[in-house]
């Protein structure tokens, strides 16, 4: 297909297309003349990847160009694939003034790690969210040790074994995988919050009553 039908068909502008070409992002297509080229499914398939990561993943042109350049590189198994876009999405997480106060919260959150037997890489960022979690709830006076926290790991584990990791297909082209895990990264997460809340409403009214909130 040509420039333009690959636009139609992606529902991404042509500047915008050109700009990923320069930019590495998108394969050159198939030249058939000085200044036309052909493009095929391949092409297709990588505009749906970089409009999820621009989406929903929220990723800036930099960090998709990472996932992108990864998704090419044939020497990356499937799981430094997909952990270069989950970690890709993990929001910044700074320390806090208080090193010794952080110190603590990140060697908590990683005893809770290797307590759980999870295979988890040690720069992964989710760690440090996982400490920010710890402290936050500390200074609430809330617990925060393994034992406390233990009920959502479990609940995690089971969603992701039992459910998430099946919807990547792995016998096909990598950006679908990345484009599956992804969507059911962000959307899945999103479903849990909501149903939480739901939950929340619905454990409530049964406890304290069922008045209408303001």
């Amino acid at each position: 297909m040509r420039i333009s039908e690959l636009s139609a068909a992606s529902g991404v502008p042509i500047p915008t297309i050109k700009y990923y070409l320069r930019e590495g992002m998108l394969p050159a297509g198939e030249q058939i003349s000085a200044t036309r080229a052909r493009y095929g499914e391949d092409h297709l398939r990588r505009l749906r990847l970089i409009r999820a990561l621009l989406e929903v993943g929220r990723l800036s042109i930099a960090s998709i160009a990472k996932v992108t350049a990864a998704v090419d590189d044939e020497s990356l198994n499937m799981h430094r694939v997909l952990g270069t876009a989950q970690y890709a999405m993990a929001p910044a997480v700074e320390p806090h003034a208080s090193g010794e106060e952080w110190a603590r919260a990140r060697t908590e959150a990683d005893a809770m790690i290797a307590d759980l037997g999870w295979q988890v890489d040690p720069e992964a960022p989710a760690r440090d969210e996982l400490a920010q979690a710890v402290l936050t709830l500390g200074r609430l006076g809330m617990p925060a040790d393994g034992e406390a926290l233990r009920p959502y790991a479990d609940a995690a584990l089971r969603l992701v074994t039992e459910h998430e990791i099946g919807t990547i297909p792995l016998d096909g082209p990598r950006e679908a995988a990345v484009e599956a895990m992804v969507l059911g990264t962000v959307v899945h997460g999103r479903v849990l919050d909501i149903m939480r809340r739901l939950a929340h409403e619905s454990v409530s009214a049964r406890v304290f009553g069922t008045s209408r909130p303001t």
